[in-house]
């Protein structure tokens, strides 16, 4: 079966099956959203269903809340949890000082409430997602429905006065009708290029009436795991400043590919 995977999705097993090493029996671990997140939920399943592993995981997202429960993976909440050991999730970019831009799948706003409230934020990545300078991905921003448009206008004249190349704004949708968080807020896409300065412009947007929270992870991430096609995976710890290289061996189960939905 490994001959069905594409080498993207091969670069995302590969760092997903690498971070489950972290998780021990015990631990409270956020889980996150996304395709490649989705790798990382059947990782963990298959170790409770084949090795007894016993942990306790808090979703990001309802996709990922019904895919942890189908796996196997006890699911609570936040707030039964209180504090986690790891969060594990993915990202749509990362630099150099491991900040991100997250928020692709619309679940930015669980996933950055989730990943604050661990002791440890790993980041699992195919080696696409690196970039010199944050930007190129759209930047989500999660505003609430209520005069989304003057939102809009506001964040668009904030947007003067930042270190970015393109000012573009656009409402998310799906079809004909905007896209809805879990939380029943819309997501703005600001499409800037480059962020010249991160930290500044999440603070800003933050600033903003009407903007619940922005997509921009700065100072959260701890360690990136970066998957490549060919089966190798580095490891970067931003605290300790080491980077650890290998490579991943693995055989395809039908347990774990079957029906897995991004």
């Amino acid at each position: 079966m490994t001959g069905e995977l594409s080498p993207i999705d091969k670069a995302k097993f590969v760092a997903a099956k690498r971070a489950v090493d972290f998780v021990e029996d015990g631990m409270r671990v956020g889980l996150g959203t996304g395709s490649t997140a989705a790798w990382m939920v059947r990782c963990l399943g298959e170790l409770v269903r084949d090795e007894g592993l016993k942990i306790k995981g808090v979703p990001t997202s309802t996709r990922t809340a019904a895919l942890a429960r189908d796996v196997g993976i006890e699911v609570i909440s936040l707030d039964e949890a209180r504090w986690l050991d790891v969060t594990i999730d993915g990202a749509d970019e990362f630099d150099g000082d491991l900040n991100l831009i997250k928020g692709g799948g619309g679940a930015l706003l669980q996933e950055k409430i989730v990943a604050t409230a661990s002791d440890q934020m790993i980041v699992i990545a195919d080696v696409g997602k690196e970039v010199e300078t944050l930007g190129a991905f759209p930047l989500p921003v999660e505003v609430i429905p209520f005069g989304w448009q003057t939102t809009k206008a506001l964040v668009e004249e904030m947007l003067i006065s930042m270190d970015v190349l393109g000012r573009n704004t656009t409402l998310r949708m799906i079809g004909d009708h905007p896209f809805v968080t879990d939380e029943g807020n819309h997501i703005l896409d600001l499409h800037l290029s480059r962020i010249g300065n991160p930290r500044q412009v999440a603070m800003v947007l933050n600033q903003v009436p009407g903007v619940v929270e922005n997509g921009l992870f700065i100072d959260i991430c701890d360690t990136v795991i970066i998957g490549y096609g060919d089966g190798r995976v580095q490891v970067r710890d931003i605290n300790d400043g080491t980077v650890e290289n290998g490579r991943l061996d693995f055989a395809e189960s039908d347990n774990l590919f079957t029906d897995l939905t991004e």
